[in-house]
């Protein structure tokens, strides 16, 4: 494990920024070069010898044996001897045997305070994350109760210390439940969500232990950044305070950024890295909202293969010479006026509505709802009604649905997830699925994956896939595995699906055939935790998009418990294999029984998206040798996935340069970031 000591910040001193963070330095080519020959030749070998089980338990040993001495003393000497922890662990640092008394501590006061104690697992996991790791525990082995064990530690030692998951409910969620345990150790405990001022944030964030959301985190860190400006050094700020100048200390609510543990790591530092974080102000559309309309009107007009090439694999439109004329013929007989006079202008305005019409759909990529466009993350299923899209794709989309035109946005400031998080001292992670994206995890944010045991051995049957040429045979298969376990075996199901349409499809089938169920899509509020939450209760039918209530645990009834569990079918692979295995997750957890299965159909997208003249010789193929279903599901499902992921990390690796390249020209243009 990383054996660098958080206490020593020596980045701290060489930051320019008012308040702690990791500076950024621009490698040289042969540290890249030798950090890749180390990732590719040392890191597996290493990976095997430290993290084998015997040394990861070694720290749950060592715990286990301060828990009798613990045990003996009462609420309030455990408190102090807490506090007298704080010198200790300010000199020592987070050496393995003092971490080890403070986890057994720590244990000892969350069974007295919340009525549970951390499991071996969770010890292991707590010392990764406390190590600047990623802990890769299986769904439903606990993270956000491990995560209290280094949260408690650092925060003990004097530093903040952030917990960041994936949205308000969770945040919020989190920092109450756990909220006892901190107090018993005399911490304090905050959360930042949506909608908060920013004096109540100062204060979230003024707390030893603040939960929030990525998002949160991320736009107050970019309006800190804003309010100090140009003159933002340690020397400009110890100058104001000499004059006693204030002003800019009380426009800042961060204190810096020493310690964070990402929850689901993967779905933050991987799913959301593609697009940049964007701090915008609203400016007058002016007459824009007649550019849109004519924009839509020749974008409607041109023809894929003739006027414009379409790359669905990489989402990318690119105009042919018919096209560019057809829109200066278009924009001639405008007169040329306004935007339409400028060829650069026009022709991205066209190719902008190009994207609206052909690569943004209703019910996937976004959902209409009250007259307003609100996107929706395709990795959660969740809407997210405080983002748009940038550069007029969004006023597109509103024209497009006939919606009232929302107020074009100027960009104050602009920074990606990856740039962000490398800038916390102490870096840690958790997620139930990190192995595939492990190497691209390390090269990016420095964090070494540590897969934490299980608990208890799954108790998991996975059963054969199904593989259908129409979706309408997938649709009724699906329906009929529900019927026989819901109403005749009383098995609670959950039916993953990768979009709003197709959780509305399968919702209208099942009602037609008067099966129960319960449908959520596109939601992010307390009725997605509540409705997850209940899933595993007797005959209860669910219908959910993705992994819609990630982060909460589904509860199986002890009648449930004892003849079979929770059933859960896969209808759509995913563009990444992750999101599958965070699915099937959802089952069979602590021990618990549960089955899985995939039904699914050539007609998917990501069949017909990034395996298309496969997909149509497979067809021929199940056609003729039904014998081959397997063998052609295998094989598509690869070579999709693989190519989906490919471009994926394509696209990351793009936005962090362009972010970089940007950056220096903003920052030579004396307007940082």
């Amino acid at each position: 494990m990383n054996r660098v000591n958080i206490l020593s910040f020596s980045d701290t001193l060489a930051s320019n920024k008012p308040y702690p963070e990791r500076s950024e330095v621009k490698q040289k080519w042969y540290d890249l070069l030798a950090e890749y020959l180390m990732a590719v030749l040392v890191s597996p070998i290493r990976h095997r010898v430290s993290h084998s089980r015997f040394n990861l338990m070694r720290v749950a040993r060592l715990t286990d044996r301060y828990a009798s001495k613990f045990e003996a003393f009462t609420n309030e000497e455990l408190a102090q001897h807490a506090q007298k922890m704080r010198g200790r662990l300010r000199r020592q640092g987070f050496k393995i045997q003092i971490s080890s008394a403070c986890f057994a501590l720590i244990r000892e006061a969350a069974w007295r305070s919340l009525g549970k104690r951390h499991y071996d697992s969770q010890v292991v996991a707590g010392w990764a994350l406390l190590n600047g790791e990623l802990a890769e525990m299986a769904t439903g082995e606990g993270k956000t109760f491990a995560a209290t064990l280094p949260a408690c530690v650092v925060a003990l030692a004097g530093y903040p210390v952030h917990v960041i998951t994936v949205n308000d409910y969770l945040a919020q969620r989190d920092a109450e439940i756990m909220a006892p345990l901190y107090e018993f150790l005399g911490l304090s405990v905050g959360f930042v969500v949506q909608g908060m001022s920013k004096s109540e944030r100062r204060q979230a964030y003024g707390c030893a232990v603040t939960y929030c959301t990525n998002k949160e985190l991320a736009f107050d860190y970019l309006k800190d950044g804003v309010a100090l400006g140009k003159r933002n050094s340690r020397l400009h700020l110890a100058l104001e305070k000499l004059r006693g100048d204030y002003a800019r200390d009380e426009e800042l609510v961060l204190r810096g950024l020493y310690f964070a543990v990402v929850d689901e790591a993967d779905s933050v530092f991987i799913d959301e890295a593609s697009t940049p974080l964007i701090l915008s102000s609203s400016v007058d559309a002016g007459n824009q909202g007649e550019d849109y309309r004519e924009g839509l009107e020749i974008a409607r007009s041109l023809e894929a293969g003739i006027d414009f090439e379409l790359d669905l694999q990489t989402r990318r439109i690119d105009l042919l010479g018919a096209g560019k004329q057809k829109i200066e013929t278009f924009a001639q007989s405008l007169g040329e006026r306004g935007v339409w006079s400028s060829i650069r202008a026009r022709e991205e305005l066209v190719t902008q509505g190009l994207s609206a019409l052909l690569l943004y759909k209703k019910d996937q990529h976004y959902v209409v709802i009250d007259n307003s466009v609100q996107i929706v993350d395709e990795s959660t299923g969740r809407v997210m009604p405080d983002r748009s899209w940038e550069r007029g794709l969004h006023q597109f989309i509103e024209e497009k649905e006939g919606c009232e035109l929302s107020a074009r946005k100027e960009t104050l400031a602009r920074l990606t997830y990856q740039r962000l998080f490398r800038r916390y001292l102490r870096l840690a992670g958790m997620t139930g699925t990190a192995q595939e994206v492990a190497r691209e995890i390390k090269s990016t944010y420095k964090l070494s994956v540590t897969h934490v045991p299980l608990n208890m051995p799954s108790k998991r049957k996975i059963l054969s896939s199904r593989l259908y040429l129409r979706a309408e045979q997938k649709w009724h298969a699906v329906s009929k595995v529900v019927d026989k376990l819901a109403n005749q075996e009383e098995r609670p199901v959950l039916i993953g699906t990768r979009s709003v349409k197709a959780s509305e499809e399968i919702s209208t089938l099942l009602s037609q055939q008067n099966i129960e169920h319960t449908l959520l899509n596109a939601k992010q509020d307390e009725t997605e935790a509540l409705v997850i939450a209940s899933a595993g209760q007797r005959s209860r039918v669910t219908v959910a998009t993705n992994i819609a209530g990630r982060g909460t645990d589904i509860e199986l009834e002890e009648w449930v418990q004892k003849n079979g569990g929770l059933h859960v079918i896969l209808t759509e692979y995913h563009d990444s294999k992750r999101v599958d295995r965070q699915l099937f997750g959802r089952c069979a957890r602590q021990g618990d029984p549960g089955s899985c299965e995939v039904i699914v159909s050539l007609e998917d997208e990501i069949y017909t998206t990034y395996t298309p003249k496969l997909t149509r010789f497979s067809a021929k193929l199940l056609q003729r040798w039904s014998f081959t279903e397997r063998t052609v599901l295998w094989v598509l499902t690869t070579l999709a996935q693989f190519s989906s992921e490919a471009k994926s990390k394509q696209l990351r690796t793009q936005t962090m340069k362009n972010d970089k390249q940007l950056n220096t020209v903003l920052a030579f243009s004396g307007r940082g970031e």
